[in-house]
């Protein structure tokens, strides 16, 4: 930053006048001689005051008879015990010679004047016409007054700079409020990063840096103006590069398609400097709305993660159907199917185990991102895949059925399936003499299946 140096005369009898771009900080700068040890040099104050009215006027655009209200307000206040102890005061600057009195308003009387009168004889050695009861400014300025003076009236007008900086700032960037605003890193102050915008300071808290990124005096930065902050002391500019918005800033910036309202970003869910998902649209129904942002060969989305120092980020259709649009969020998992419930604003995902870990994400984050990005709430189940039935077990299955079937022990039912019979009508069909013929086969439970049963033609 360059500071204002002003008020200073070098041997030549030249009053040296150094413009900068902070005048909040320029009596800091300001060597005492300037504007209080030579104030012992009324006339020379004087001119040095004008200098500093009139470059304020014409190169910041502080009106002066703001400025010279401002520093009479503040001589009266600083100073009024100093300098008289009548009840109504004032101080005037005369805006043409700079020239700094002080008036007392009195009322004249005869004789044992108090604070606010005056005697008639004293008045009269100004004003010869005046009488008794008659009220008149009368010129009380101290003659140390040059001292006082010129310490307030610096203090009146770097207040008066900072609120006039305050709101310039606030004329220059309101309507920037949300958007992505350039700058370069000043210093640190409590972790929290100063950055110089041109025209005002700004601070990107802490909470407000991605995590693990590290900066240096003099790197330039990109960051989405929050807050224009005119009330508070410090830094007007409140910046962010982990909201949600910086993102879309930067897509929009990148994409001439979103730029233009050919494609539309529906929403932003964000973790910053780790992962971010973006569901995008299209109004023009020949343009790929996740195409677009992707950009030829990646080079759009690249140019943001590198702002973004790596951030990964997926680029997500938007869908209509809330069912379709849970299924696109959650890539790259692939969904099984999905239930929709309204009461509970929730939605219950289905996938398969070999899926799961794609769908939950590392930490959950995919799930949490997609929950974020949708509005509502993800659960996510796995489904079990069915267990296939064994050999053995259909054998006992089918064995089991044929013993209540005919009426038959398991051990004989089982005898009979592994020889191929598997159902009654199986049995009827190939005889009894067939069935007996079966080794170690119990002949009193075959003979018991025909008894009374005709065999099928």
């Amino acid at each position: 930053m360059v500071y204002i140096t002003l008020l200073g005369r070098d041997k030549s009898g030249f009053t040296n006048v150094l413009v900068g771009e902070l005048p909040a900080f320029f009596i800091d700068k300001v060597p005492e001689y300037n504007l209080g040890k030579r104030g012992r040099d009324g006339k020379a104050m004087n001119n040095e005051l004008l200098t500093i009215l009139e470059y304020l006027e014409q190169e910041r655009g502080i009106s002066r008879d703001v400025l010279v209200k401002a520093v009479e307000t503040a001589l009266l206040s600083a100073s009024r015990k100093s300098i008289h102890p009548a009840s109504e005061l004032k101080v005037k600057v005369d805006p043409a010679t700079g020239e700094i009195k002080a008036w007392a308003h009195l009322t004249v009387v005869d004789s044992f004047p108090n604070d606010d009168q005056l005697t008639l004889a004293r008045a009269r050695e100004k004003y010869p016409e005046v009488k008794i009861g008659d009220e008149l400014d009368w010129e009380v300025t101290p003659k140390n007054f040059g001292r006082i003076a010129a310490q307030t009236a610096k203090q009146a007008i770097m207040q008066q700079l900072r609120k006039a900086e305050k709101e310039n700032v606030k004329i220059e960037f309101a309507e920037q409020v949300g958007k992505i605003i350039n700058g370069v890193v000043r210093r640190f102050e409590s972790g929290n990063i100063i950055v110089d915008f041109q025209k005002a300071e700004g601070v990107l808290p802490a909470k407000e840096k991605i995590y693990g990124e590290q900066y240096m005096a003099g790197d330039h930065i990109n960051a989405l103006l929050l807050e224009v902050d005119t009330k508070t002391s410090g830094p007007s500019l409140i910046v962010s590069r982990t909201h949600p918005d910086f993102v879309r800033q930067l897509f929009e910036r990148e994409v001439s398609e979103i730029h233009d309202g050919i494609v539309e970003i529906i929403r932003v869910a964000r973790e910053a400097g780790s992962r971010s998902k973006i569901a995008v649209k299209s109004n023009a129904p020949r343009v790929d709305p996740v195409g677009a942002c992707v950009g030829m060969r990646g080079t759009r989305v690249r140019n943001v993660t590198a702002e973004l120092g790596g951030e990964r980020i997926d680029i997500i259709p938007y869908d209509e159907d809330i069912k379709q649009y849970a299924i696109n969020a959650l890539q790259p998992a692939k969904v099984k199917s999905v239930e929709v419930n309204e009461d509970k604003n929730e939605l219950i995902v289905y996938v398969t185990p070999d899926q799961s870990r794609l769908a939950f994400g590392k930490k959950a984050q995919n799930v949490r991102l997609s929950s974020k990005l949708i509005g509502w709430n993800i659960n996510i189940q796995v489904i079990e895949p069915k267990k296939e039935e064994s050999m053995e077990d259909k054998i006992r299955k089918a064995a089991g059925a044929l013993a209540e079937a005919a009426a038959i022990s398991p051990d004989t039912a089982l005898k009979l399936v592994n020889n191929g019979y598997v159902s009654l009508e199986g049995v009827l069909a190939a005889g009894q003499d067939e069935l007996l013929a079966i080794e170690d086969i119990d002949a009193d439970a075959i003979k018991k299946i025909f008894a009374g049963r005709e065999r099928p033609e």
